[in-house]
């Protein structure tokens, strides 16, 4: 089995084990996610499905510059709401709006745009901290690991399978 079949498969199962943890959290340790926490899951996803679809497609040709540009891109995207998350908890209480409509209620009644505008202001469930783990909050552990998954789908997915052999 190549090395890019290798990470892109590992990377796909970084990306499961992620969000089987936050599910754990929200359901198993009773921590609702905050709106932000919910687009985090959204790229960690976009990330697992690209990382799945790079392994099994494998190609040999250019389609794997594809491949790398979109986790790249989804762990972009990840690592800027991961910390604009901690950028909010940042902030001394009282300087964000109360908490909001949830997530679900916003999507009912808004375009997609203005609720995406909305979240990503923050608001008061946005800046709490309810879970640490080495002194961090989980926004700072979505933050590395989707900069250690993009860099690493980018990295493997483009080289050449000759380079990667040498």
């Amino acid at each position: 089995m190549s090395l890019r079949r290798l990470v892109n498969i590992a990377g796909f199962l970084v990306c499961a084990g992620l969000l089987a943890y936050a599910l754990y959290a929200q359901y198993g340790l009773g921590l609702e996610p905050c709106p932000l926490c919910i687009f985090q899951r959204i790229g960690v996803i976009l990330m697992g499905v690209t990382f799945l679809a790079a392994a099994l497609h494998h190609p040999r040709g250019r389609g794997r510059y594809g491949y790398a540009g979109l986790v790249a891109l989804f762990a972009l995207l990840t690592v800027a709401v991961a910390a604009r998350q901690l950028y909010i908890q940042s902030l001394p209480p009282g300087t964000l709006p109360s908490c909001g409509a949830p997530l679900a209620m916003m999507l009912r009644f808004m375009p997609v745009t203005e609720v995406v505008r909305r979240v990503l202001s923050g608001s008061g469930e946005c800046g709490e901290v309810n879970w640490r783990f080495l002194g961090l909050a989980m926004p700072a552990w979505v933050l590395m690991c989707a900069v250690l998954l993009g860099a690493a789908g980018a990295i493997v997915n483009l080289r050449s399978e000759a380079s990667a052999a040498r």
